[in-house]
């Protein structure tokens, strides 16, 4: 290997302390790029100098974020929430690679790739931010567990319309170049205001020709302009799939679609800053998805208390409070990503909350009887089916009804399901408009006999 960081004043953000550890974790990347010898002491060599480099990096974080606690720095939560990704996704993500591939010399070099160009982007942006340097370019995206549900959403999509298996590396992509690839952009707009979604695709070129390609029958290793016309089409029902798991899309129709070069692309993230930037990692290549939306963001769901308007703001308050009588809705189920997808389904509608466990549904419940329990039935510790021998020997919650949420369908788990006495089950993968129809034809019925 013969890559080698070279350490540049522009790097120094003028902290001592953060300074010299970033010039040591350089130093170690150096090491390790400079590696040579026989297979075996190669790849044990590799494993012992990944490892403490990772030490290195992980303390670093935790040493940075107690300076940020101590200095009162405004961006520390958005700060501590990208140290978290590199440390909980990226992370793992090169890891699990390392090991599939045995620690080859090019798994080694890839690993090393990413996490010198996370380095140096961190400490140019993020780091520099410490000091007032520059701004956070992440300060406007969306909140974590939103961004895990789409996460979750976009994994299902690659599988089921590529067969890709695909693992996040980070949802803080900063436009970086990855191998050769179409960068493929997308303008969604409705009439009525000003508001837009632009959509930002980048396929590696494998993934295209492998998934695409194999489908149409293509046995070139090249894309061509034949399946670069089918990519844009796919393409385009992938973004819609996703917008359709969001109810406040539904109105917006594509009004603009490009192919972009990297530099266009990159020109998009020093202009504006994204409230989603995935990237994945399948077995064919990466994947990135971004969202350039601010207008999410806005949230008009409180009015700020002042001397001036703190009488009219507090009777309104009470008055739709008093009006409030949507039905209640409890969601129990030990995946966050299937609670806020629901959650977000349900809530213009009804009032949803929504806990992790079976445990804490009892807690629920009494401090807040719902008028639904949907309950997953597949739980560690306390199951679904605890949960509903539980509720059923307790004469105040006997009658609470309760639909069971699997992910199962064959004929022997649904009669299972059926025989526990529940008033349905619903399937967890079916599309959220129409788990969202037959909750509202539940209650349709339930409220009209």
């Amino acid at each position: 290997m013969d890559n080698q960081l070279i350490w540049k004043d522009e790097f120094n953000i003028g902290i001592k302390i953060i300074d010299e550890e970033h010039q040591r974790l350089f130093r170690i990347i150096n090491k390790l790029f400079a590696l040579r010898g026989g297979e075996t002491r190669y790849r044990r060599t590799c494993q012992e100098g990944i490892k403490y480099f990772k030490t290195h990096a992980l303390k670093h974080f935790e040493d940075e974020e107690t300076y940020m606690e101590l200095i009162h720095y405004k961006d520390i939560k958005m700060h501590k929430r990208l140290h978290k990704d590199f440390r909980e996704k990226s992370l793992p993500a090169l890891e699990k690679e390392l090991r599939r591939e045995n620690y080859s010399p090019s798994s080694v070099e890839h690993f090393l790739s990413v996490c010198a160009g996370w380095l140096i982007g961190h400490t140019l942006t993020e780091d520099r931010a410490i000091t007032g340097g520059k701004l956070s370019m992440w300060g406007e995206l969306l909140p974590e567990e939103e961004l895990n549900a789409m996460e979750e959403i976009i994994r299902n999509l690659l599988k089921n319309m590529f067969h890709l298996n695909a693992q996040v590396i980070t949802n803080a992509y900063d436009g970086e170049k990855f191998g050769q690839g179409i960068y493929y952009r997308l303008v969604y707009s409705r009439a009525e205001d000003d508001k837009k979604w632009e959509i930002l695709l980048v396929f590696e070129d494998n993934i295209l020709i492998h998934t695409v390609g194999k489908l149409m029958g293509i046995r070139s290793d090249k894309l061509d302009i034949v399946l670069l016309n089918a990519v844009r089409y796919t393409a385009s029902q992938f973004v819609r799939c996703v917008m359709n798991h969001y109810p406040s899309t539904h109105s917006y129709d594509m009004t603009e679609e490009n192919l972009l070069t990297h530099e266009q692309f990159h020109a998009i993230f020093e202009m504006k800053k994204p409230q989603v930037s995935l990237l994945f990692s399948t077995e064919e290549g990466y994947f990135s998805y971004c969202v350039f939306a601010p207008h999410v963001l806005e949230n008009s769901f409180w009015t700020p208390l002042d001397a001036g308007n703190a009488m009219t703001v507090i009777e309104k308050y009470l008055m739709e409070k008093e009006q409030n009588t949507r039905r209640k809705i409890l969601i129990v189920d030990d995946s966050i990503t299937v609670r806020q997808r629901i959650k977000r389904l349900m809530s213009k509608d009804y009032d949803v909350s929504e806990v992790g466990s079976g445990i804490s549904a009892f807690r629920s419940i009494t401090l807040d009887r719902p008028d639904l329990i949907l309950l997953d039935y597949e739980m560690p510790v306390c199951d679904g089916v605890h949960v509903l021998e539980m509720l059923h020997s307790e004469k105040e919650f006997a009658d609470i009804p309760v639909i069971f949420l699997t992910c199962k369908d064959d004929r022997e788990s649904v009669q299972k399901v059926l025989s526990l006495k529940a008033d349905g089950y619903l399937l967890k993968y079916l599309n959220p408009m129409e788990i969202k129809k037959r909750i509202d034809e539940f209650f349709t019925r339930k409220f009209s006999l």
